[in-house]
């Protein structure tokens, strides 16, 4: 993807990891120019009726009751972005400052902030030149919305020597732009867009390692059997137990013991479908949050045209807050809540649950493979050919099971409350730090996924050599052991552990299995 173009209406997670992975640039749509543009006629408009508006002419927060003459409007919007600079902690990784920007241009140009063009076209500039502002990570609430990080971000308008790299002038902001810059929750929501993304690439590269683990097992793939998932029709489950029949397809090494005495395996195994496809699920419900979240204006107060809020057959209620709000003929300025984060907060901290679980059933098989108590004949334990002497992948289990107590730590819900701003914003979503968990989780899976794969492909190499594997899983053993050897003696594993969870996070699993299956994975 070489450009994404912003309407305010059409940002996809795919998108913003284009624009903050890979550099995609970024251009505003015509439309959307003209929506903006009349957005600042109405601020002007009813900056000159000289009403009290939130935003325009007040303080902020607790200082709502304080009027702003006229000659300091300009200022007021100065020192909010200088006041709000107030983050800690670590920088910020590039990607998610990109993902944090590109977010908001797109909610500015949905034309309810009230914003110059020319603000847009600087922004639109840094993110095409690589001009990447310097944020530190602790500062928000998700309410009202990501203020300090956002403040961090466009801080940058107001300065020279960043602007100067991209051939632009500082900017002095007017009234309501320096709210309408920070006052969003574009990092939880730019955050929440690479998760998406990465956490859909973990449910398929564990539905791999999880066929793998059942082949190489000796484990029956009928609990994948289309039969059983349509009598329990969930999306996800669906979805998971139909990679498990692509990737065994053709299968000798499944077909040799289809006929055996076990009536049942484990549920690690057996229950594949169900748990990967609840994660499935439970990702897909934040993808909804995230795709609406970013295509919406999130921002206090909104403006709008007030044909749009008083209109004939609208109830007095709103006619009546829209004449208070402006006062105008053409303008209404309404204050509301759209900046609360509890949307994503809430499914953040549930993917980061779900994913959670998607980590421990994966650690559950990698000890049904390396566990003497429980693994099948033809695996020796901890998969070494001379044991005792060797330890083969027993500690490698051990960091697995310590990547999931730290995903269960870490994913404790951050959802919580601590009132703020002299108690006027009395309730904060803390989504933010939602987002950061779930990132956090989801790294962590990766590695635990990567333990399964190197077990899964070790645990190949004592299946009978005449038994050729399907044809999913065995691409995903090529692509191991294209990086990691077979363990013929003790070896240090950490260097081969990350080689493996890269392998899931850059993608060249997937890519490798869906090549070999001539369709991608769902």
């Amino acid at each position: 993807m070489s450009e994404v173009v912003l309407d305010g209406e059409s940002l996809t997670p795919a998108d913003v990891v284009a624009v903050a992975r890979e550099d995609a640039t970024v251009s505003v749509a015509e439309d959307a120019r003209e929506a903006v543009r009349a957005s600042r006629e109405r601020v002007d408009d009813v900056l000159a009726s000289d009403e009290a508006v939130y935003g325009v002419n007040t303080g902020f927060g607790e200082l709502v009751d304080q009027r702003i003459p006229r000659e300091e409007v300009e200022t007021l919007q100065t020192n909010l972005l200088r006041s709000h600079s107030a983050g800690a902690g670590e920088e910020l990784p590039a990607e998610a400052v990109r993902a944090m920007l590109v977010a908001r241009v797109n909610a500015l140009v949905k034309g309810y902030s009230g914003i110059r063009e020319v603000v847009v076209d600087h922004l639109v500039t840094m993110l095409n030149e690589g001009v990447t502002p310097v944020v530190p990570r602790t500062g928000s609430l998700g309410a009202s919305g990501d203020l300090a990080p956002l403040a961090h971000a466009t801080i940058v308008l107001i300065g020279e020597d960043a602007l100067a790299r991209a051939d632009l002038e500082p900017l002095t902001l007017r009234a309501k732009e320096g709210l309408a810059l920070i006052n969003g929750t574009q990092l939880s929501v730019g955050l929440g867009a690479l998760l998406v993304a990465d956490a859909e690439r973990l449910v398929r590269a564990a539905d791999v390692a999880g066929a793998l683990t059942t082949e190489v097992t000796m484990s029956s793939t009928v609990p994948s059997h289309p039969a059983i998932q349509a009598a329990r029709p969930h999306d996800g489950q669906t979805e998971s137990a139909a990679n498990v029949r692509r990737l065994t397809a053709d299968s000798e090494i499944v077909e040799s013991h289809r006929n055996c005495d076990r009536v049942q395996d484990a549920y690690s195994t057996r229950c594949l479908p169900q748990v990967h496809g609840a994660v499935r699920d439970a990702v897909a419900h934040l993808r909804e949050a995230v795709e609406t979240e970013l295509n919406s204006a999130t921002d206090n107060p909104l403006v709008f045209a007030r044909s749009t809020v008083a209109s004939p057959g609208e109830d007095e209620g709103t006619a009546a807050a829209a004449t208070r709000a402006s006062g105008t003929d053409r303008a209404a300025v309404l204050s509301g809540g759209n900046f609360h984060g509890a949307p994503l907060a809430h499914r953040l901290d549930y993917v980061a649950a779900a994913l959670t679980d998607l980590a421990a059933v994966s650690e559950r098989r990698v000890d049904r493979m390396l566990n003497p108590n429980t693994q099948e004949p033809h695996l020796p334990p901890f998969l070494t050919p001379d044991p005792g002497v060797r330890s083969g992948y027993m500690i490698a289990q051990y960091t697995a099971a310590a990547l999931v107590n730290e995903c269960r730590g870490t994913g404790r819900p951050a959802t919580d409350n601590t009132p703020v701003s002299g108690n006027q914003e009395d309730h904060v979503s803390m989504s933010a730090t939602s987002a950061f968990q779930a990132r956090d989780v989801a790294e962590r899976v990766g590695r635990v996924l990567g333990v399964e794969l190197l077990c899964g492909a070790q645990a190949a190499e004592f299946v009978e050599d005449d038994l050729t594997p399907g044809r999913g899983t065995g691409a995903a053993f090529e692509a191991v052991r294209e990086r990691v050897p077979p363990l013929e003696g003790d070896r240090p594993l950490a260097g081969e552990i990350e080689t493996a969870a890269d392998l899931v996070a850059s993608g060249d699993l997937e890519s490798r299995v869906s090549e070999a299956l001539d369709e991608p994975l769902e």
